[in-house]
């Protein structure tokens, strides 16, 4: 038997691929399929990973047409390039589609695990169970990664807080960039509220109490979730520097770690949905061979981690004031940044390639010294 640990993108995606193939699966989760505190942004190439598994236009969603970086700047979206989905609804579609292909789901936390020479020892709240191989795929606060690799550090993770809107939505999204904390503000509409919310790394010292504080005002002044029932929420985000990258822990013998739980998300946009699927993906691949651990390390370090390394790179610019306000000028009068930009936030601009398609634009001299220095 394999075990997953978590029932969220990755697990869900990894269960999924496995079971199609003939594996004896368990998903060992308590509490999926649920909301989460996100901005619930789909991104088209993420929808694309799972359209074998799922009916991509069964489940609630908006389609965004713009993006509106504040305060005047727009940037059109084409197709499907991004949505945004009630998480309960797109985490229950996956699950369902595993569940279909033979994984079963135990519906219990997994409170202990150790790796024998033979089979992984699992305790957990309906009992003991023994796995050939266990899969981590339960978020930032990972048992799995505690037991087998080690936590993340505070300097690794950004806090994610702010409101779920109820009543209220929208056509587009909207983001402002801060430099105080280096992050953005976002609003994300979902099918029947807004996702509002800001991030900032958690060793930065500014408490969730004063990020909610930041993003209620922000509320307040662009009167965007007037009459609205506002539900805080406050929720870990692996947000990870090049050095972590380069030491990256991923898997070992009879275990590795998917989604959230490897640090899989860009330390830019926090999106971590693609690389959750794709890395799901990628563990029930490499568990089809001899050695799983080393197909599975190489794999996520050559079709993941030089992306999300860059990003890192990147990411100190990104949020310099500077950079923030050559960018929204930018975004307002050349077509050819607002491109860049739309192909940024679906996912289809890797940041390796960015300087390049910035050269091609007029921007380059102002916005990529900006950014990089």
């Amino acid at each position: 038997m394999i075990a997953v640990v978590g029932a969220g993108p990755a697990g869900a995606r990894a269960a999924y691929v496995l079971a199609r193939r003939g594996a004896a699966v368990t998903i060992f989760d308590p509490s999926h399929p649920r909301e989460k505190p996100c901005g619930g942004g789909i991104t088209g190439r993420a929808l694309a990973r799972v359209g074998d598994a799922i009916d991509i236009g069964a489940f609630p969603r908006t389609t965004i047409r713009t993006a509106r970086f504040a305060p005047d700047a727009i940037v059109d979206l084409d197709g499907d390039a991004l949505v945004v989905a009630s998480r309960a609804a797109f985490d229950l579609a996956l699950l369902d589609a595993a569940q279909r292909a033979g994984a079963r789901v135990v519906r219990a936390r997994v409170i202990d695990l150790s790796i024998g020479r033979d089979a992984v020892a699992i305790e957990t709240t309906a009992g003991p169970f023994s796995a050939a191989f266990i899969v981590g795929a339960d978020g930032a606060n990972s048992l799995v990664r505690r037991r087998l690799a080690t936590a993340f550090r505070r300097d690794q993770l950004s806090i994610a807080t702010g409101f779920f809107a109820h009543g209220v939505t929208s056509a587009e999204i909207a983001i402002e960039l801060t430099p105080r904390p280096a992050g953005y503000i976002w609003s994300f509409p979902r099918p029947t509220h807004l996702a509002i919310g800001i991030c900032a790394q958690a060793d930065a010292g500014i408490t969730p109490a004063t990020l909610r504080a930041r993003t209620a005002s922000w509320i307040e002044r662009t009167g965007m979730a007037n009459g609205a029932r506002l539900e805080p929420y406050s929720w870990p985000i692996p947000s990870l520097s090049t050095a972590d990258f380069d030491t990256l822990p991923l898997a070992g013998e009879r275990w590795a770690l998917a989604g959230d739980a490897a640090g899989l998300v860009d330390p830019i946009t926090r999106e971590g949905i693609f690389f959750a699927l794709a890395s799901g993906e990628w563990v029930a691949d490499a568990l089809s061979g001899r050695d799983p651990a080393v197909a599975y390390r190489s794999r996520v370090r050559d079709e993941a981690v030089s992306e999300l390394r860059r990003a890192a790179q990147l990411k100190a610019g990104f949020f310099r004031p500077a950079f923030i306000a050559l960018l929204l000028e930018a975004l307002r009068r050349s077509a050819a940044v607002r491109s860049v930009m739309a192909d940024l936030v679906a996912g289809r601009q890797p940041y390796a390639q960015l300087k390049w398609r910035l050269i091609k634009t007029l921007e380059i001299g102002l916005i990529w010294r900006a950014l990089t220095t």
